[in-house]
């Protein structure tokens, strides 16, 4: 035997899983450490290389940049806007509307129906619902800040830089506009308002009677006793019997009485080491400095605030121009595209081709004209016949139920009977439940 594990014997297999049919010389690890049936190696997860991309270099090339050439797009040139012209002529701003609807003088409207009688009652409402009684409010303190004071301070000095919208942009005067849009005045009718409606002519109010309160009936027990046999109970009395015995085979473990080797390569060569717990680093404690913290920074030391007005702007306010021309209401789109009086297309049918035959219809077909019907022979089938054999022996209808049955007398339930043997009837109660005592 070889104990050197750098050395490889010639006349034995260096691998642990043969793939040779032939038997497996003896070694010491097959006698200190046997093979066990089941057990087969893992299968390896990793997957298989088997595509290799392409490491040449890509085309960037594609059909879209070989089919569409681009070409240079030039801006499309714009439209000379006409001069204004106002036509001559008054614009009547009447409408139907204020021809045919004129405004009345409305009164609030009264209903005639009797008011809705509310059926309240004299006890006070408990308003404490169960989560104001059950989370009550704390009183919290505010928080502190901790934030230093700031010790920013406005300049006093003047801030005199003009930009260059102020420079540029000088206030004028502007002229209001007149405008041209007629008062929305309402015109008034002198006829008096008709507020007579249909409701008010055909309803008439009626006073209404005591509401009927139907009175509650008193529950009155049967005086009859309950049958309860049912048809289920009369006809179905149960049979005596036994249960019947399970033919299932008892249930018995494989197993083997030699003793488990459990002695594997791995208990034997590692071993346990004593391992003792991690040395935990204790922290410092913390101490605060003595002393006052400086806070100021290189920002508030060498940057000086300066007091800055708000920015005012220059440029006047814009307001709408007005003109004393009438309103134009001619566009283009107006004067170009006039409404034309559509009519709906007629249906466009072709010419028929074919004429419609006139002769009466004759139904025979090809396949009618042309088959010629043939005499069947039907296949003789030679399947065998689904009759039972027969034997002249007696029949043996002797089972295990049969030997091994004891009849017993059967336990029939007393509620099963209607006036139960032994047993006097006592009370019946409110559902209807029958009550016996024993004699």
């Amino acid at each position: 035997l070889c104990f050197n594990r750098r050395h490889r014997c010639p006349h034995q297999p260096t691998g642990l899983f043969e793939k040779s049919e032939q038997p497996r010389s003896v070694t010491e690890y097959a006698e200190k450490y046997p093979e066990y049936e089941g057990v087969h190696p893992r299968q390896s997860m990793k997957p298989k290389q088997e595509y290799k991309a392409g490491r040449d270099l890509m085309d960037g090339t594609t059909t879209f940049k070989s089919d569409y050439i681009p070409f240079e797009v030039t801006r499309r040139p714009g439209r000379v806007q006409q001069e204004y012209k106002p036509g001559s002529g008054h614009i009547d701003l009447g409408t139907t509307y204020k021809m045919d609807y004129n405004p009345y003088k409305v009164q609030a409207f009264v209903a005639a129906r009797p008011k809705e009688r509310l059926h309240a009652t004299g006890a006070k409402l408990d308003t404490m619902p169960t989560y104001k009684d059950d989370f009550r409010a704390w009183e919290f303190s505010k928080r502190e800040l901790s934030k230093p004071e700031s010790s920013y301070r406005p300049s006093s000095s003047k801030f005199a830089n003009l930009t260059t919208f102020q420079n540029d942009f000088a206030p004028k005067g502007l002229v209001p506009r007149e405008s041209f849009k007629p008062p929305n005045v309402a015109r008034l009718s002198d006829a008096p308002f008709d507020s007579l409606t249909s409701h008010r002519i055909s309803y008439i109010p009626h006073q209404l009677g005591a509401k009927y309160v139907k009175p509650k009936e008193d529950y009155k027990p049967s005086d009859q006793p309950f049958e309860d046999l049912t048809i289920h109970r009369r006809d179905f009395q149960g049979l005596p019997g036994k249960l019947s015995k399970s033919c299932k085979p008892d249930f018995s473990k494989v197993a083997s009485d030699a003793r488990f080797d459990d002695s594997t390569e791995f208990r034997d060569r590692f071993q346990q080491w004593p391992v003792t717990l991690p040395k935990v680093h204790k922290l410092p404690e913390y101490v605060t400095p003595e002393g006052h913290m400086d806070l100021s920074t290189t920002s508030n030391m060498d940057y000086v605030g300066h007091k800055v007005q708000p920015f005012i702007p220059k440029r006047p306010i814009s307001r709408g121009r007005r003109s004393s021309v009438p309103f134009q209401g001619n566009t283009t789109m107006k004067e170009d595209f006039r409404k034309w009086e559509v009519r709906k297309q007629d249906m466009i049918k072709n010419k028929e081709e074919m004429g419609i035959p006139t002769g009466k219809f004759d139904g025979l077909s090809t396949f009618q004209a042309h088959y010629i019907p043939h005499q069947l022979n039907p296949v003789q089938s030679f399947k065998p016949q689904n009759v039972a054999t027969r034997s002249l022996a007696p029949f043996y209808d002797g089972t295990m139920y049969r030997t091994e049955y004891t009849s017993k007398k059967p336990d029939l339930c007393p509620a099963s009977f209607q006036n139960p043997p032994g047993y006097v009837f006592d009370d019946v109660d409110h559902r209807g439940h029958k009550y016996f005592r024993k004699m």
